[in-house]
């Protein structure tokens, strides 16, 4: 269903709600949100509604964003929490600078020479608690600003690690440079990270050319509104 089809009175959307939004290709997360907190107060009345998101989705990505309004912003820290799981593609044979499609590939590698028991193998690296580093193309601040300003400046700057969890990584098909993959993994976790370092693993190189949100804790997808924006 399409939630701009959707009313919510004034006193609901205040006492809270927990909003589940399949996220369309393209847009921010921040755009969406924006999008929703206007379509509710122009709807319901409302001069002033607090609105917020649990958990961020790359504009190339699509899938599940939780949004919560009103006293259900007190659970964003919380639902945040959750272990999220997504479904999408790598491409092997070659790296770009943002580890996915937002930037051209950079280096290219020979990748004819994997074998489908190589690939499922090489996913076995990944599984637990490993060491990662988040792409420079990223949110994250230092020294007061995103990692992605240093990169856009052409500034090298030095990211430390952190600790993720990865608790699934299948390949659901291999049809060479792509696979097609499904990951489950804990908070913090950078997809377009894993898909890196699994290129390098395997001793070429590799970049994220799809990514699908699919669950984050209790929360599905195919229990998430549409967001077809029809012309008024």
């Amino acid at each position: 269903m399409n939630f701009f089809e959707q009313d919510y009175a004034e006193d609901i959307l205040q006492e809270g709600q927990v909003i589940l939004i399949d996220k369309p290709l393209g847009w921010t997360s921040f755009q969406v949100v924006n999008k929703i907190r206007w379509h509710l107060k122009k709807n319901s009345g409302l001069h002033k509604l607090k609105i917020g998101h649990a958990g961020t989705l790359d504009p190339l990505a699509t899938g599940l964003l939780i949004i919560c309004t009103g006293k259900k912003t007190k659970s964003i820290t919380e639902l945040q929490e959750g272990e999220k799981e997504y479904t999408g593609s790598i491409t092997l044979g070659g790296t770009t600078p943002s580890y996915d499609l937002e930037t051209a590939i950079n280096h290219s590698f020979p990748f004819e020479h994997l074998s489908p028991n190589e690939l499922h193998e090489t996913t076995n690296q990944f599984i637990g608690e490993i060491m990662q580093q988040p792409p420079l193309f990223s949110a994250l601040k230092k020294e007061g600003k995103r990692l992605y300003e240093f990169a856009r400046a052409g500034i090298h700057i030095e990211i430390p690690t952190r600790k993720v969890k990865i608790t699934k990584f299948e390949l659901t098909n291999i049809y060479l440079p792509k696979v097609d993959f499904l990951i489950r993994c804990s908070k913090g976790t950078y997809i377009r990270s894993l898909a890196h370092d699994f290129g390098k693993a395997l001793q070429s190189g590799a970049h994220l050319s799809a990514l699908r949100r699919t669950q984050s804790g209790e929360y599905r997808v195919e229990n998430a509104f549409s967001f077809e924006i029809k012309s008024e």
